[in-house]
């Protein structure tokens, strides 16, 4: 497929331009990239290299985004491309974040939506890699997905302008906006190639001015990434900005990429993260990647009652009333849409 001029961008002077897709807004040469590698300026015009261009595509139980309050059991159809406009050293997907030859099969807007329903979702996810950079094919899908009554999501690091989320807002329901390091900033400098982290937490604010479900998520690396302070900041600034009940993922670092010597996050120190960010007022913290712990499972923060058990991305036991009640103490669970019940355990990739 060809390339596809950009959106969110502005001429500058000697056939220059700026991307104003992500907080980088990368000035950009005649014939150069942007810091993501897919896209490039070609004469002036501002082109995405990846439109169309699916590097995998696979269907997920929602639960692996993580999404534990927005339409839990459904299934989604999960796509990406190639590119990122981060540079994690600990990312598991860098097979396909990173790389420059622009890899992909052609799987076009409408064929995306034709399959998720074929295959049994109830929505998109926009996931793997980073969905900012194919800003302008996720928001395409998404037109499409909605217009068919299916639901669409974002699994990003939260590295969007303002004008990105207002833009995407109207078509995007849910986003799982991911954090590393406990949003340290010197972290995110050295381990990502991060400038700043404030622009994360401007477009976390758009998101929720702009209605879209927020779920946040923050991994923890040992030594280099498991400040109890910072994650005990990070909480409080959730509970502040975005709300008490607005459910916050501790996830268990795996090696891996330019990382594999850094051990992985051992029960006793998630178990202190957990501890730390529910003694801040969190309603709705859970760890992950911890398969069985009980913490992966829904507690009535009134009474205690457990109300949602999990085995990984699997619901096991489900204990709400239809309106989503505590049955115990009538306590209201801030879920979003309904159980539901596919009965596929497992993800599996179309390509």
């Amino acid at each position: 497929m060809s390339t596809h001029e950009a959106m969110l961008y502005e001429k500058k002077e000697n056939n220059r331009v700026q991307c104003k897709l992500c907080a980088r807004r990368c000035l950009i040469n005649d014939s150069a990239k942007g810091f993501c590698l897919v896209r490039k300026n070609e004469d002036g015009i501002l082109r995405s290299l990846v439109y169309g261009k699916a590097v995998s595509a696979a269907v997920d139980p929602i639960g692996k985004k993580p999404l534990s309050h927005f339409n839990p059991g459904a299934l989604v159809m999960s796509i990406a491309t190639a590119g990122c406009n981060f540079r994690c050293k600990f990312c598991d997907n860098w097979m396909i974040s990173q790389d420059q030859k622009i890899p992909g099969k052609n799987f076009p807007p409408d064929e995306v939506v034709k399959t998720a329903r074929e295959k049994n979702c109830y929505g998109i996810s926009y996931t793997y890699t980073e969905p900012t950079v194919f800003f302008e094919y996720a928001y395409d899908i998404a037109k499409l997905a909605h217009q068919v009554g299916f639901f669409n999501t974002f699994v990003t690091n939260g590295y969007l302008t303002p004008e990105a989320v207002k833009t995407i807002g109207p078509v995007l329901d849910a986003a799982t906006v991911d954090f590393k390091g406990g949003g340290d900033p010197d972290f995110y400098k050295s381990y990502s190639s991060v400038p700043t982290v404030e622009p994360i937490y401007e477009a976390l604010k758009e998101f929720r001015r702009n209605g879209v479900h927020i779920e946040i998520t923050n991994l923890v690396i040992p030594k280099i990434g498991d400040s109890m302070d910072r994650i005990k900041e990070m909480a409080s600034w959730i509970k502040e900005t975005l709300g008490p009940d607005t459910p916050f993922h501790l996830l268990r670092f795996h090696p891996d990429y330019k990382m594999t010597t850094t051990p992985g996050t051992n029960v006793e120190l998630m178990e202190k993260a957990y501890m730390t960010a529910r003694n801040v007022g969190l309603n709705y913290v859970y760890v992950g990647n911890l398969p069985r712990h009980p913490a992966e499972n829904t507690y009535c923060p009134q009474c205690n009652e457990l109300l949602i058990k999990r085995h990984s991305f699997e619901i096991t036991k489900w204990k709400l009333t239809k309106d989503m009640h505590c049955p115990v103490c009538e306590h209201k669970i801030p879920i979003i849409g309904q159980l539901h019940q596919t009965g596929a355990r497992f993800p599996y990739a179309l390509f």
